[in-house]
């Protein structure tokens, strides 16, 4: 038994005042702390990279400078290549949505019939109906897109992720051992070691599911990709980077990604062969993920039930925009810890053995 489930519960309180008191101040200032939870998270993945640096005798910061640079020599030219592709994608579609919309009209014109033939003898109240539903259907949807637009651009925030988290990032993988070890010295000595074993619990569980899931959402997002590409959908890049993207919340990246590409698919070629083939991609991703990856970089006994981190990252979304989505996980596996050790506690006590 590990010594965690153990710990006294004079104990317990402090620290969930301690989570309290931050989640307060997550949320006065959720506004301003993406570019900051970004850097600590990049910190956080490549913390192990750098000390395995450091066995070879370099120095922490030499080893920090070394792997800060080639992660943004990859990634700046990546992002400029996917950016140009995703924009030239949308400039064509949008250039081709007239044509769509004829289309779809031709397909869906002897539908409307058929169903006007047979409701033919209320035909002013569903012309009403149907016209009333379809201005609110608009109005909703443009609701939806603005709200979007705006709330991308508030999270999306390229000056301040390219000039603020890399040197938070630097800092933070530069200090870690120091952060991490004031912290443990603000604990009473007697319980240092039960609260260490706490965040070994909390960390095995976070870095298992963050560093797993990000392989994960890697792969889905390339396969899916490259596949809707060979099909030649339009906008193909983008609703496959968005679904391997999604991919973090269990059943929302492939389904979102599933529902755009086949309405894509329908506008585009109408039913058809290419309809399949949306199809056999994302089945086939989904069997490679579910089968494979998952199991084998995720991995089932992290303590994180599938229901609970689509619950914690979804009320992380309405808390706190696309901040809460970052730090649902932590933030579950933290709970989740406390949790059991409360649970288990309350097994040994008095009052559950009725002693």
């Amino acid at each position: 038994m590990m010594k965690s489930q153990k710990i006294n519960q004079h104990m317990m309180m402090p620290i969930f005042i301690f989570l309290a008191v931050v989640c307060g101040l997550l949320y006065a200032l959720h506004s301003i702390l993406l570019p900051f939870v970004v850097g600590i998270l990049v910190a956080y993945f490549l913390d192990p990279l750098v000390n395995k640096l450091t066995t070879h005798k370099i120095s922490r910061n030499l080893a920090v400078i070394i792997i800060l640079g080639s992660l943004l020599i990859i990634l700046i030219p990546l992002m400029i290549i996917l950016g140009g592709t995703i924009v030239s994608q949308i400039s064509e579609f949008a250039s081709k949505i007239p044509s769509y919309i004829n289309k779809f009209v031709q397909q869906t014109t002897p539908l409307l019939n058929d169903l006007q033939e047979k409701f033919a003898t209320y035909p002013s109240a569903n012309t009403e109906f149907l016209q009333k539903h379809t201005t609110d259907m608009f109005k909703l949807i443009g609701k939806l897109l603005n709200k979007l637009i705006n709330e991308g651009f508030a999270f999306i925030n390229v000056l301040s992720l390219l000039l603020i988290s890399p040197v938070v990032a630097f800092y933070m993988l530069s200090d870690w051992p120091k952060i991490t070890a004031g912290f443990m010295n603000l604990v009473p000595l007697k319980h240092q070691k039960s609260v260490n074993d706490i965040f070994e619990q909390i960390n095995k569980i976070i870095s298992g599911y963050l560093r797993g899931q990000f392989v994960v959402c890697l792969f889905l997002g390339i396969f899916y990709s490259c596949g809707l590409l060979l099909i030649g959908l339009d906008l193909g890049l983008l609703v496959g980077f968005m679904a391997g993207l999604l991919s973090f919340i269990p059943y929302v990246g492939s389904i979102s990604g599933f529902l755009a590409a086949i309405i894509l698919a329908l506008t585009q070629y109408g039913v058809g062969a290419e309809l399949a083939e949306v199809v056999v991609v994302f089945v086939v991703g989904q069997f490679i993920e579910g089968n494979f990856l998952t199991p084998k970089l995720v991995g089932e006994n992290i303590g994180l039930h599938p229901v609970w981190v689509m619950f914690a990252i979804l009320a992380g979304g309405v808390l706190l925009g696309f901040l809460g989505m970052l730090i649902a996980v932590p933030v579950a596996a933290i709970i989740g810890v406390l949790l059991k050790i409360l649970i288990k506690n309350y097994q040994q006590s008095e009052l559950y053995l009725g002693k």
